[in-house]
């Protein structure tokens, strides 16, 4: 699948870091260093943009080295770009550590994942098929 892109950053196009990733890593673009406190979120900018194919969407993933080593992740995760946006790619972040964390220009925040997806159309009807585990969820097999 080819997209097209608009790279405004600083930096590369988004690739991936090896030949099986999944994701391919996005840049911090900035003019300087942003400090996260413990719990707080920031827009991070990418100076990227991007004309998904209709049918598709961009997944907004968070990178699980960030995770671990400096308590970041993508608030709003998975984030979905939808086909019809134009804009810059924002990234929410979040210090989930319990110290200030700095975010450095060109640090890569985060990972996405094109998918494929369908539109579906709902049918009111008055009842729906029972199974096995009928109710049970968060967590419930319906199997005891």
């Amino acid at each position: 699948m080819k997209v097209k892109i608009i790279n405004k950053s600083k930096h590369e196009n988004p690739n991936y870091s090896t030949r099986y990733s999944a994701g391919l890593d996005l840049r911090a673009n900035l003019n300087e260093s942003i400090i996260l406190k413990p719990f707080e979120r920031v827009l991070v900018k990418t100076g990227l943009f991007i004309e998904i194919p209709v049918g598709y969407e961009a997944q907004i993933r968070p990178r699980s080295g960030l995770a671990l080593k400096k308590g970041l992740t993508v608030l709003n995760s998975p984030g979905t770009i939808d086909s019809d946006y134009r804009g810059e790619i924002g990234v929410i972040l979040i210090n989930l550590s319990q110290e200030e964390v700095i975010i450095e220009d060109g640090e890569r925040i985060c990972q996405m994942i094109f998918a494929k997806y369908e539109h579906v159309e709902f049918i009111n009807v008055d009842h729906i098929a029972e199974t096995l585990r009928g109710d049970g969820g968060f967590g419930h097999t319906g199997i005891e």
